[in-house]
């Protein structure tokens, strides 16, 4: 699996409060704790509006984790070509648009995404209620490539949304606790437009949310999209990242069979004095066609 979505609050690091809000540490040993049944292979970490535009939380989560990992952040207004080439190297691979929660000059935010698209393949994430993506359309429409956090927040954004994953857009399995949308049906209309949009992510800590991410989620998503579920939990969003197919045997189960719990009280044989007597049973009727 790869989780396209996750938030580490390091304590060692600066956090900004946010609305009058600030959230509990969750380290990256908290998480590996959390997922530790998972087979995690790799993510992207994301950089939240409590963090501002600190790259050193980041540099050191990507440095930690390890290959396969990657970052989504939030740039400085003057951030240079060699800052932004620098984190390139550290394995950041998206800017985040954050709407939802943070204030933002949009203007700069485009044309600054044009240049860490230019100067590093760089693609933006957009966290924003659906609503506004029509109003946003001469943004996004100067974009060369983009995804949208958390199935696009809400139902009346739903149709911009599906139009936008038409045109090519991924959209993040992730945030269930957050939005406002029947998500079984949200994930099957956008996996029938574009069967390649999905990524899937925990949004862990879930920091706000409704509730946090429950193991029943995947569940869900291996039931709406069924034998492109590797694709979901993780192709598509490695190939939006730009990180190389991993391998899998050819006979790989995605959710393997779990052993079945020994009961209590396993049956017994009847022993042949037990048996009904044969000459008081009757047979069956013939019931015609």
């Amino acid at each position: 699996m790869f989780d396209a979505h996750v938030h580490i609050i390091d304590p060692r690091f600066p956090l900004i409060e946010n609305e009058g809000y600030l959230p509990q540490p969750y380290t990256i040993a908290d998480y590996r704790n959390r997922m530790a049944q998972f087979d995690i292979h790799g993510g992207a970490v994301v950089s939240a509006s409590f963090q501002g535009s600190d790259q050193t939380y980041l540099t050191a989560a990507l440095a930690e984790l390890g290959p396969g990992w990657v970052g989504v952040t939030r740039l400085r207004p003057g951030a240079t070509d060699a800052e932004i080439l620098e984190l390139d190297r550290a394995g950041v691979r998206a800017l985040r648009f954050n709407l939802k929660r943070a204030a933002a000059d949009i203007a700069e935010m485009t044309l600054q995404a044009l240049r860490a698209h230019e100067l590093a393949g760089w693609h933006v994430e957009l966290y924003v209620d659906g609503t506004m993506l029509a109003s946003l359309n001469p943004v996004i429409s100067k974009l060369p490539a983009l995804s949208i956090d958390h199935l696009g927040m809400s139902s009346e954004g739903l149709p911009f949304l599906l139009d936008l994953v038409d045109r090519g857009a991924k959209v993040k399995a992730t945030g269930f606790g957050r939005v406002d949308l029947d998500i079984a049906d949200t994930l099957r209309r956008i996996h029938t437009v574009n069967p390649g949009a999905l990524m899937f992510g925990t949004d862990l800590p879930g920091t706000r949310a409704g509730r946090p991410f429950a193991d029943a989620d995947v569940d869900l998503i291996c039931q709406v999209v069924g034998d492109d579920l590797y694709a979901v939990l993780e192709d598509n969003a490695r190939a939006h990242y730009r990180l190389p197919a991993r391998h899998r045997p050819d006979d790989a189960d995605p959710m393997p069979t779990r052993p079945l719990r020994p009961v209590d009280q396993p049956t017994l044989p009847i022993p042949r004095n037990q048996l009904p007597d044969a000459s008081r049973t009757r047979p069956l009727p013939i019931i015609e066609p």
